[in-house]
């Protein structure tokens, strides 16, 4: 499955993230893929209010995971900063990305950082930055999202 839409407001991801959190479930991992300033904290943001979180999400560029209490464990990694599938492993990162053992879901932005570190993902959210306002948004599902 894939899905594209564009996005002109902050309401319009709003209604995305309502949508989609409906299949977010434990355990999942999502992948964000944009480039700076695209929005990907900002849809996990919206996407954690739908999780029944009422947190302050923030970017964890510096501390490189939050985690957010909601209907279940919400982790939000950003592995800007990472440059290795070595140096997420060192910082304990591969725990998280284990299905067997994740209680959880996990949104990491940045995953092309670690490549090789995450092997079952669920979905992919591929955000392009079309002009100040508008973003297209691309959803892949399951074994269609490696290929993303």
């Amino acid at each position: 499955m894939k899905i594209q839409m564009d996005i002109y407001n902050i309401k319009q991801l709003d209604y995305f993230s309502r949508a989609f959190s409906k299949l977010v479930k434990p355990p999942m991992i999502i992948l964000l893929i944009g480039d700076l300033g695209s929005g990907k904290t900002t849809l996990v943001k919206s996407l954690v209010k739908y999780l029944g979180s009422d947190a302050d999400v923030t970017s964890p560029t510096f501390t490189l995971l939050n985690e957010y209490e909601g209907k279940f464990p919400i982790y939000h990694f950003d592995m800007y900063r990472l440059s290795s599938m070595e140096e997420a492993v060192a910082v304990g990162f591969d725990e998280y990305f284990d299905k067997s053992k994740l209680d959880g879901v996990c949104f990491v932005e940045w995953p092309e950082n670690v490549k090789g570190l995450i092997s079952a993902v669920d979905y992919v959210i591929k955000i392009d930055k079309l002009d100040d306002n508008t973003r297209k948004i691309t959803l892949t599902e399951g074994k269609d999202a490696s290929r993303s």
